[in-house]
């Protein structure tokens, strides 16, 4: 720890690059929640405890073109200097970086330690998954939470997941058995977009947490990366008929859950053979 902040009842806002952030999305919202406060760093994890250098690789860094710096993967905490009016007041601890590799339940007592410490009022971890949802329809969020009553009054769904999980899952489970009152957000992404960084899921989760709170952000810059996102897969997606085929099938079948029709919607062992074949076919072609 560099230095101790002293915050008002503040709120502790986690994300991981990694396994839990499909397209980037969870990591996106919470850089923008940092620039937004303007946050600073004020602890960090040990790298060499909890982090595998195979896996996760030390980068090689230009300072000023000349001088070469490595950059050692580590989990950061940051914070506002002080209470922020945008958040009612409150404080805010933002904990970022790369999913680490060991003792997970070592590090998760560990944020709640500092959690204690700093009497942190509230856990949100954030997190994105891909999915079979189609780019062209508003992003799906799922939360989890102790009180499902709370997840019901923002009007997302519980998620019903079941499955690997990452350190976002592990962490998010781990304050709620140690009594810290802990929400998680999961923003659904298109699986046939796994590394095209997704402005509108990372809008979406902001949106959620903003409701959340009940406080607003500021996310003009994302609205406008959001727009241009789709203009792009739009274009891109227009281009290829094949995957322009399956964007079709994902819309209908997302407009008949939405609207609760009683069309015939293909199974989940057809939309996986479809895919199977796009993929296949493309690999093909390359």
């Amino acid at each position: 720890m560099e230095w101790q902040p002293e915050l008002e009842q503040p709120v502790l806002i986690a994300a991981f690059t990694g396994w839990n952030d499909a397209a980037e999305a969870a990591s996106l919202a919470v850089n923008t929640l940092g620039e937004a406060w303007e946050t600073k760093r004020f602890a960090s994890f040990e790298g060499e405890d909890f982090f595998n250098y195979q896996d996760t690789r030390p980068q090689i860094k230009l300072v000023e073109g000349v001088t070469r710096t490595i950059e050692w993967p580590q989990n950061d905490l940051s914070a506002t200097g002080a209470s922020v009016e945008a958040l009612g007041n409150r404080g805010a601890v933002l904990l970022s970086g790369p999913e680490p590799n060991y003792r997970w339940r070592t590090f998760s007592q560990a944020v709640v330690d500092i959690a204690r410490e700093l009497d942190v009022r509230l856990v949100v971890t954030l997190g994105a998954l891909l999915a079979d949802v189609p780019h062209s329809r508003p992003v799906s969020v799922s939360a989890n939470a102790q009180d499902l009553s709370l997840v019901e009054n923002l009007g997302l769904s519980a998620s019903r997941y079941e499955g690997p999980t990452g350190i976002t899952g592990v962490l998010h489970r781990y304050c709620a058995q140690k009594g810290l009152p802990a929400v998680s957000f999961w923003a659904s992404v298109p699986h046939y977009l796994p590394s095209v960084p997704s402005a509108p899921a990372a809008l979406a989760v902001l949106q959620n947490l903003s409701k959340l709170l009940g406080v607003s952000f500021d996310t003009a810059r994302l609205e406008r990366a959001s727009e241009d996102y789709q203009r792009q897969v739009a274009t891109a997606v227009a281009q290829d008929s094949d995957l322009s085929s399956y964007v079709r099938m994902l819309e209908e079948r997302y407009d008949a859950q939405t609207e609760g029709g009683t069309r015939d919607l293909p199974s989940g062992d057809d939309l996986a053979r479809e895919l199977e074949r796009f993929l296949r076919e493309k690999g093909e072609e390359e």
